[in-house]
């Protein structure tokens, strides 16, 4: 067998290769963290519910644990969530104050609404003054994506649901600020605010990214060997 390298072509695709293999490795590494992400989601969501934890509480360990919520809705100072959709259809998610039996406050989202629901008096349905018990998830404060304006309390436009932002806003000064709750439906007649599901449906796309990248390595090696075939620079000697 001989091989001589091109100089050139060689400098140029080791380390195209060795970047191609990291990308590699790293959605695998970002499969594994995906996969225990969804696994944990799952066993939170499930258990036992739990009843809501103190605002100083460390809460990472149980974002998306199922709560136990007893209490009443605070109506009167509900706010929305802009561009929210529901299947498809633009609208606003409903966040109220809720006062639990333990006299904890915490802010909910309950829900999707659209435009034309959107003001309570279109559904005085959903406006309860009596003693609820709901299903919820313990979720913790969003984060601002990058194209996402920022909250405009004043005016009435909420993009990002920030119980500390809303809590200044309302000046609720006893109300819980390290995490919110989503309420989850339960049955399958919709009611206003339509609230979020136990379907969980988390895009785990890390394996196929990896092997585009371990494809285009392989790709890679393919062409540089063929290169120097045609070239004349790499093949076998036929023996005498």
């Amino acid at each position: 067998m001989y091989f001589r390298p091109f100089l050139w072509l060689t400098l140029f695709s080791i380390p195209a290769l060795l970047v191609l293999l990291a990308l590699g490795f790293w959605q695998l590494d970002r499969l594994a963290w995906k996969t225990e992400l969804i696994n944990n989601f799952n066993a939170r969501a499930n258990a036992p519910a739990i009843l809501p934890p103190e605002n100083d509480a460390p809460l990472a360990p149980i974002e998306f644990q199922n709560l136990q919520l007893t209490g009443y809705y605070l109506h009167d100072m509900e706010r929305y969530l802009t561009g929210r959709t529901y299947e498809g259809n633009a609208g606003f998610h409903v966040v109220t104050p809720f006062r639990s039996q333990a006299g904890k406050l915490i802010f909910v989202n309950r829900g999707w609404v659209s435009e034309a629901y959107r003001n309570p008096d279109k559904r005085p349905f959903s406006i309860e003054d009596k003693e609820v018990t709901i299903r919820a998830v313990l979720r913790l404060p969003q984060q601002k994506g990058y194209f996402v304006p920022e909250n405009e309390p004043d005016r009435g436009f909420w993009f990002t649901l920030k119980p500390h932002e809303l809590a200044t806003h309302l000046g609720l000064d006893e109300a819980i600020t390290s995490y919110y709750a989503d309420q989850i439906r339960e049955g399958d007649v919709l009611t206003l605010p339509i609230a979020a599901t136990m379907h969980i449906e988390v895009r785990n796309t890390h394996l196929n990214y990896a092997l585009t990248w371990f494809g285009i390595a392989l790709s890679l090696i393919g062409v540089y060997f063929a290169y120097h075939v045609n070239a004349g620079r790499f093949g076998f000697r036929k023996s005498p």
